[in-house]
């Protein structure tokens, strides 16, 4: 172990942050490199199952620019009060403590992919000899006219965790009586298809409870979604005559987002409203642009089998930021293909065994008090793209212990999932 090593591993256990680059470049044991860019639940899972499988034969950094990671699974439910927003938070601690994962807390700004580095807001570079990406997502810039980054505050997107979803929640709990929140829903594909519309259940399990009268419109550019049929059953029986879903069918394409004087204009009509929850289009997150590993519509293709960039066999792409194939941008499937890729890295940089590729996901939603739903799928790689091989979803008309059963199960796939992420 080096010196700059040990000086990591010291810092980390006495929970100290690391934003020194220069560190970083220090290191130089002659074990094979892995980097790790973004600590969510490709990230962090990818990092912690190398660090662990490969028992000290990898070096693995994960550079990672929050020290607390919120994760935007289950945001939805603190919007709704079904759990405090710290009951969302982790930490790297263990990542680094237990593991021996090198946490850096920086911007990755850039990869020289024929040096095979990645450059640090902070100044210096990580080397690696594989690198893997998982940035989730960005937003398409211009996809809602009128409104860019720099009116979130005033028309929160709540779309990465933390305190964009704190804003939104205390604009929905302060909302006058009998107002109007309106959700600028995106067009696919995007991060978590059930997303939006587990929100507006949220929504409207607070405003049902704290202001009846209040109103929420859907301006959504698609023709359906998502566990269509079993959010709209619900949104009937828990939530009457408070939700209306409407698509460009009926009301033509957003024209206009006006953040100044709370305004959206649909077909001509402009809508005043006390809340706006504006979810842009998306794209990979944007270092994976800054790699050269997107293609022309803003996303990463990967090869399914190992999850390796289909532009530069030394990256892996994971999660939502990809184009892949059959599986849903969740939490779930970006954790299924971490573990796909450890295994193949491990395998490449330590003559270790490589197991075939299989890869899972399931999507709970909770739509109010212990009714919950899901939808899910078994996949499998082939060499054009990850194929569904099977499915199942929740039904309508279900009882409301099969409901709770449901919604209880996701509580337990919550805390697996994080404790795989984060140790």
């Amino acid at each position: 172990m080096s010196l700059s090593r040990r000086s990591i591993l010291k810092g980390a256990a006495a929970g100290a942050v690391l934003t020194a680059a220069p560190m970083v470049m220090g290191a130089n044991h002659g074990k094979p490199k892995v980097v790790v860019v973004g600590g969510g639940a490709g990230g962090a899972t990818v990092a912690r199952y190398l660090a662990k499988d490969s028992k000290g034969a990898l070096d693995v950094t994960l550079v990672e620019p929050t020290r607390t990671y919120y994760t935007c699974f289950f945001s939805n439910l603190y919007l709704g009060g079904f759990r405090t927003l710290d009951s969302i938070a982790h930490s790297y601690g263990k990542l680094a403590s237990e593991y021996g994962i090198n946490v850096v807390h920086d911007w990755a700004v850039g990869v020289d992919r024929d040096k095979k580095t990645v450059a640090l807001a902070g100044g210096g570079s990580v080397p690696y000899d594989r690198l893997v990406l998982s940035p989730g997502i960005d937003f398409v810039e211009g996809s809602v006219p009128g409104w860019d980054i720099s009116a979130q505050n005033k028309m929160p997107h709540a779309y990465k965790a933390g305190s964009q979803t704190e804003l939104l929640k205390a604009q929905v709990d302060s909302m006058r009586e009998g107002g109007v929140f309106v959700m600028v829903a995106p067009p696919n594909p995007y991060r978590c298809p059930p997303g939006p519309y587990e929100r507006v259940s949220m929504v409207a399990h607070v405003l049902k409870a704290k202001n009846p009268k209040a109103k929420i419109l859907i301006f959504d550019p698609k023709d359906k979604f998502s566990k269509q049929g079993l959010f709209q059953e619900g949104w009937e029986a828990r939530y009457p005559g408070m939700v209306d879903w409407l698509d460009a069918s009926f009301t033509g394409p957003l024209q206009e987002a006006r953040p100044d004087s709370m305004e959206v204009v649909v077909g001509g009509e402009v809508t005043k409203a006390d809340v706006v929850n504006v979810i842009p289009a998306q794209k990979a997150g944007r270092i994976a642009e800054l790699a050269g590993v997107t293609d022309e519509k803003g996303w990463a293709p990967v090869v399914p089998a190992t999850m390796q960039s289909r532009m530069d066999e030394n990256i892996h792409v994971l999660g939502d930021a990809t184009n892949q194939g059959d599986m849903p941008k969740s939490g779930f499937a970006a954790n299924s293909q971490a573990k796909v890729a450890a295994n193949a890295i491990r395998g490449a940089l330590t003559g270790s065994k490589v197991f075939p590729a299989k890869f899972s996901n399931t999507c709970w939603s909770l739509i109010d008090t212990d009714n919950g739903v899901k939808v899910g799928a078994a996949y499998e790689a082939t060499p054009e793209k990850i194929a569904k091989t099977s499915g199942f979803i929740s039904q309508t008309g279900e009882d409301a212990a099969l409901r709770k059963q449901t919604f209880e199960e996701s509580l337990g796939w919550y805390s697996g999932i994080t404790t795989d992420m984060f140790g």
